[in-house]
């Protein structure tokens, strides 16, 4: 029992080492967004691995709860074997101060025993606060709790420091089960005299210097003769060495995004847009990003520390700087922010010069950052599914289409956006109806098939507005069916690999993993990518 909780700590704090270096590597963003644009890495199939960087993240949170569940488990066995397996033979290698020692035994080993618990306390607060339901009803909790991680690295650090476990280093000098005629006679007092004596005797006479002791003799485990006492040192720890890299690696990429985003955006424009959706346009020097990225925003009058993600609905071009986010209302951050920029803008859609524009709060851009939707226009054929506000990634691309569709390798868009309101159409109405009539004029009407498809509905609706009588013949009340959709898109597509892309809910994103591995008769291949923030 004594050996097995002994390698049951030692071979989980083994797998900790290893996750903890490993869960910091998906939150470096810049390098992820770096090898993914940059061309090097080369295979598209290694590429859609970059964007499993939160799933990677997650799995490995996981295993760092179950081991460390398992870790403090078999040190509560460990202090009670250490109490009752005291050594009275060697003293050194004892953690406890006498046999029986359980109490007082955490004071003895402090500081690995203070930090174990505190870190246990913090990776507590940081597991529950990433359950679903926290994050949905309140994601300061979650965001709060999760930057905890540096002071569990810290305490992490200090953990291994105590040097409770120990080993021999002098094994060639006192070999294990070694006979030390010097100790071992001497407190065996059972020993008969007429042994000992012609023993001590034929150790100091028999075996002369001039002549070698026989090896046999050496070699007998019941007469190996120790030539000094056993010297024990506490382990090195290791910890450092696994999670230092990782972390030296996120510390400079935090500094590297800290300095980049130092300097706050210019807000060139607010639109309040229907279904609590606001529209934010802004411009910054040498900011670059390509479709379907996204950036977080810090407003430090909305919250000090507060950060969140927002994808880009329109990148800047050579010959525009404009850059802006979509984002609904839904929260307490979202809501202070909406109020602290309506507060300066009387007329909503206005959109004012640099020069004129008015005095909303400062809003810092850290990113972009990187997500599947950039391989979305690297496809021949693309199928893009958008739930409710989770249309945002799509829009960059629709924007980048609207400006240039030829270069790109895309010949063919699906694009279906499902809705619970009518209103909702409204966000990107415009940009729809712009794209649909370029495409037209050029000739490419089948370039993108657009199905627009209202949810819940008392009756009969249409997207109001003369200009949108193309969206109103696209408007289909009720929910897609999927199963059919897949099956026309094959067809049409036969022998064709086709990218899969949805940004929704978590029911839409299964059945479209589901049809994408289902196979079909026509040869078409589907590859199913989805969006998630890392």
């Amino acid at each position: 029992l004594v050996q097995l909780g002994l390698c049951v700590s030692r071979a989980s704090a083994s797998v900790l080492n290893l996750n903890c270096c490993l869960v910091l590597l998906p939150m470096c963003r810049v390098l992820l967004a770096f090898l993914r644009g940059s061309q090097k890495v080369a295979s598209r199939k290694t590429r859609r691995l970059l964007d499993k960087s939160k799933t990677f993240h997650v799995t490995c949170g996981v295993t760092i709860c179950i081991f460390s569940v398992l870790h403090v488990a078999a040190h509560l066995v460990n202090a009670l074997n250490f109490s009752e397996n005291y050594n009275e033979d060697f003293l050194a290698i004892n953690a406890a101060n006498y046999r029986g020692e359980v109490s007082q035994l955490s004071c003895h080993i402090l500081i690995p025993g203070l930090t174990g618990v505190i870190m246990v306390l913090v990776l507590f607060l940081m597991c529950t606060a990433s359950t679903y339901a926290i994050r949905v009803s309140n994601y300061d909790i979650f965001w709060y709790t999760h930057n905890l991680f540096f002071v569990f690295y810290v305490l992490l650090i200090l953990h291994v420091s105590g040097g409770v476990l120990k080993y021999q280093t002098n094994l060639e000098e006192h070999p294990p089960g070694c006979f030390n005629p010097n100790k071992t006679l001497r407190q065996n007092m059972t020993v008969l005299k007429a042994f000992e004596e012609p023993f001590l005797d034929c150790t100091t006479e028999c075996f002369s210097q001039d002549l070698p002791v026989p090896e046999p003799f050496i070699q007998n485990n019941l007469m190996r003769i120790c030539s000094e006492e056993p010297k024990f040192q506490s382990h090195f720890p290791e910890t450092w060495l696994w999670i230092s890299g990782p972390l030296c690696l996120y510390c400079v990429e935090r500094l590297y995004r800290y300095k980049r985003s130092n300097k706050p955006v210019t807000i060139t424009s607010v639109i309040s847009h229907p279904s609590n959706v606001l529209e934010v346009r802004m411009v910054k020097d040498d900011f670059k990003a390509r479709p379907g990225q996204y950036v977080i925003l810090h407003c430090p009058r909305v919250s000090t520390l507060e950060s969140h993600p927002f994808t880009l609905t329109m990148c800047p071009t050579d010959t525009k700087a404009t850059f802006g986010v979509h984002l609904k209302v839904v929260g307490d951050w979202t809501e202070r922010f909406r109020d602290l920029l309506l507060l300066h803008s009387n007329q909503d859609a206005e959109i004012l010069p640099i020069f004129q524009q008015r005095h909303y709060p400062k809003l810092y851009v850290d990113g972009p950052f990187g997500s599947p939707f950039e391989e979305s226009l690297n496809y021949e054929v693309s199928l893009c599914v958008a739930g409710g506000i989770g249309v945002t990634p799509f829009a960059s691309v629709l924007n980048t289409l609207l400006d240039d569709w030829k270069c790109y390798k895309l010949r063919r868009l699906y694009f279906i956006w499902v809705c619970r309101d009518v209103e909702s159409f409204r966000w990107f109405a415009d940009l729809l109806c712009m794209l649909h009539n370029k495409l037209w004029q050029e000739n490419r009407p089948d370039y993108i098939n657009i199905q627009l498809y209202l949810s819940q509905t008392d009756g009969i609706q249409k997207i109001i507005g003369e200009k949108y009588q193309a969206l109103n013949s696209r408007l289909l009340i009720g929910r897609p069916r999927w199963k059919l959709l897949f099956d026309e898109i094959a067809k049409c597509n036969r022998r064709k690999t086709i990218g899969v892309f949805c940004c929704g809910p978590n029911k839409i994103s299964k059945i479209l993993h589901k049809l994408s591995n289902s196979s079909n008769s026509y040869g078409t291949r589907f590859e199913y990518n989805k969006e998630s923030f890392s």
